[in-house]
């Protein structure tokens, strides 16, 4: 079997799929925060549709969505966030489409 190009393993929580044993941890803390009152509306796998012009040119799917103060926060986790990354280039592309389509920010962790 061939290696993930990122080394991530992935990993099961409560029978839930994980990309990696650092986003299971994130999940895990948040469900925590969650339950003390901290944030509400928790989910994973958070889809969102960038549309330019009316046309649709990409999906992006954000780790975590939650209400925090009255605001939707977008979450995404990520092992490596260095420049070489295959993904980062793309995912640098989508983020800043989302902020200036939807006026969302995405926080990294």
């Amino acid at each position: 079997m061939r290696p993930n190009k990122m080394r991530n393993v992935p990993t099961y929580v409560d029978g839930v799929r994980f990309h990696s044993a650092k986003e299971a941890r994130r999940w895990c803390e948040l469900k925590l925060l969650e339950r003390a009152g901290e944030i509400s509306e928790l989910t994973s796998q958070h889809r969102i549709e960038i549309n330019v012009a009316g046309t649709k040119v990409s999906t992006a799917i954000i780790d975590f969505r939650y209400l925090e103060g009255g605001y939707y926060v977008l979450e995404d986790v990520k092992g490596r966030t260095n420049d070489r990354s295959p993904n980062t280039q793309l995912w640098k592309l989508k983020f800043a489409l989302i902020k200036a389509l939807y006026n969302m920010e995405v926080r990294i962790t």
